[in-house]
């Protein structure tokens, strides 16, 4: 099934000469789009841009411009991310899940080199460091040398994940903590994508919540279930 939004909200940018395809949400020329709140008009961009019938289905967009009513509902939509944000107690894991599935892959004569996440994942190192060293010039130095020593194994084979999977970037120790460094490195504002224009938005974990999500799913670009809510700063994710 085609996207029954192409024909009516699809539409199209020029940018130093080159033509980019968006999905214009005033196309809809829906009065319940302006008491959306940016956030929740994410996910409607998202689910237009997505449909497809199946994974995404074009129910959702009513859902999300039900918003005012939907919220208070248990209804779920179906919300596919521009990327996925981790810190290494979850990235650990989830790149071994990556070479464990290009190891089956090459055992059954397939090409080990297809297996890579089909959305980009950052991978934030900043949960290794501890405080062995303070009060000192050189404290952040010596703290920073014994966190690559007591974790060579893991930053050796972290390191060779970043180089052998695509769309997967690891920012090394001591760069920041993941919060800091999403929002003053990694966020992207906007996305392109086979020349589709689309707003950043993501999932991940933190120190307080280790994997409350599926991000194995999100990494294969699985569309994400979550209720049509929202915060002052964003979505509200609900554990599937």
């Amino acid at each position: 099934m085609s996207n029954p939004f192409d024909a009516k909200v699809a539409d199209s940018l020029e940018v130093n000469g080159k033509t980019f395809k968006y999905y214009n949400l005033n196309k809809l020329n829906d009065s319940r789009l302006e008491r959306l709140p940016y956030s929740i008009r994410v996910l409607l961009e998202s689910s237009l841009r997505n449909c497809d019938g199946k994974k995404v289905p074009e129910s959702d967009a009513e859902t999300i411009l039900n918003w005012e009513k939907t919220q208070k509902e248990s209804v779920e939509i179906q919300f596919n991310v521009a990327r996925v944000l981790l810190q290494d107690f979850t990235g650990v894991p989830v790149v071994v899940d990556l070479a464990a599935m290009r190891d089956a892959t090459k055992r059954l004569g397939g090409d080990p080199s297809i297996i890579n996440p089909a959305v980009p994942v950052d991978l934030v190192i900043d949960h290794s460091v501890q405080i062995d060293s303070y009060g000192t010039a050189d404290s952040l130095q010596k703290n920073l040398e014994l966190e690559l020593y007591r974790n060579r194994e893991r930053f050796i084979f972290l390191k060779w994940g970043s180089g052998s999977f695509e769309n997967v970037t690891i920012v090394p120790p001591g760069a920041g903590i993941v919060h800091q460094v999403n929002l003053e490195y990694l966020a992207r504002g906007v996305f392109e994508r086979n020349g589709v224009l689309y707003p950043d938005s993501l999932v991940g974990t933190d120190r307080w919540s280790e994997i409350p999500l599926k991000l194995r799913d999100r990494v294969q670009s699985h569309p994400y279930g979550q209720r049509p809510r929202s915060l002052s700063l964003g979505c509200r994710w609900y554990r599937s």
